[in-house]
């Protein structure tokens, strides 16, 4: 396991008028995007930002459940995000009331936002990062050379598979012109 972290939500391009979720590894490389629904953006962007979470009158789902963990003594230990099967990721939320540590199977989202909340780290199986994971734009290798074009054209098919057009088009641009080049 590895622990991630969220490093941004960029809206996505489907009509379906989803985010990515961006989760990046915290002593790698990697970054793994993970496709969410509108609100579940809100909800996360809410958790990074307690001042705008103050501003709330009621209780959302997120703080409902903070609220019961309170109650009955329960503590979040970790998130995990433990596999991923046809673009769907599945996390586990694992709590404790200092004598016994339970389980409970998550959406990604409500982990994620849980754990921000309870400033709980977030782990993520090396399994999932090799399937899912994008290398950054940005990373080289220690040599600082450029991707290969077989590297590019699998990070475009992970890309095209979470939906991430607008990086995919990047991409796409980045694999034509080392094309022309050759």
């Amino acid at each position: 396991m590895k622990q991630v972290i969220p490093v941004r939500i960029e809206s996505g391009m489907s009509q379906s008028g989803s985010c990515i979720l961006m989760l990046q590894e915290t002593t790698g490389e990697r970054q793994v995007p993970v496709v969410i629904g509108r609100s579940e953006a809100q909800n996360l962007l809410l958790a990074l930002d307690p001042a705008a979470s103050g501003k709330i009158r009621r209780p959302m789902t997120h703080q409902l459940m903070l609220n019961i963990m309170d109650t009955y003594g329960l503590s979040l230990r970790q998130v995990t995000i433990d596999r991923v099967l046809e673009g769907v990721f599945f996390a586990t939320l694992h709590l404790t009331d200092g004598f016994n540590d339970k389980q409970l199977d998550s959406r990604t989202t409500d982990a994620v936002t849980l754990a921000l909340l309870c400033h709980a780290p977030i782990l993520m199986d090396e399994g999932v990062l090799e399937e899912a994971g994008v290398r950054m734009e940005s990373a080289r290798r220690s040599d600082d050379t450029p991707p290969s074009l077989e590297e590019l054209e699998e990070e475009l098919r992970r890309c095209e598979d979470c939906e991430d057009y607008e990086r995919a088009a990047e991409i796409q641009q980045r694999i034509d012109q080392m094309k022309a080049r050759q």
